[in-house]
């Protein structure tokens, strides 16, 4: 039986990855993945919290959670992406910096 506490930790250090990843990394897949990688880390530490509230006898609340948050990062991914080809294809760069598409 793996501990709670190894999976808050594991969800905290992807967590980190996925901030560190969107914070310095300029291309526009890079900091989409990073975002999916945040909501993943999520996802875990939702599932270690509801796995040891049920061991304690109480209802399994985090997997409810974890659906709704996949159904947000699957609309996400789906209207992410669309924008992203498309300002791939106007600017022909994925680079963040030279994508000035909102600016007037």
């Amino acid at each position: 039986m793996i501990p709670t506490n190894y999976y808050i930790l594991l969800s905290a250090i992807l967590f980190g990855l996925g901030i560190v990843a969107f914070v310095f990394k300029r291309n526009i897949i890079t900091i989409f993945m990073a975002i999916e990688l945040m909501l993943n880390a999520v996802n875990l530490a939702f599932v270690a919290f509801s796995k040891a509230h049920v061991a304690q006898g109480g209802q399994a609340d985090g997997e409810v959670f974890v659906l709704f948050v996949i159904i947000v990062a699957a609309a996400e991914a789906a209207v992410g992406l669309g924008i992203i080809i498309l300002t791939a294809r106007n600017r022909r760069s994925l680079n963040v910096e030279s994508v000035n598409l909102l600016k007037l």
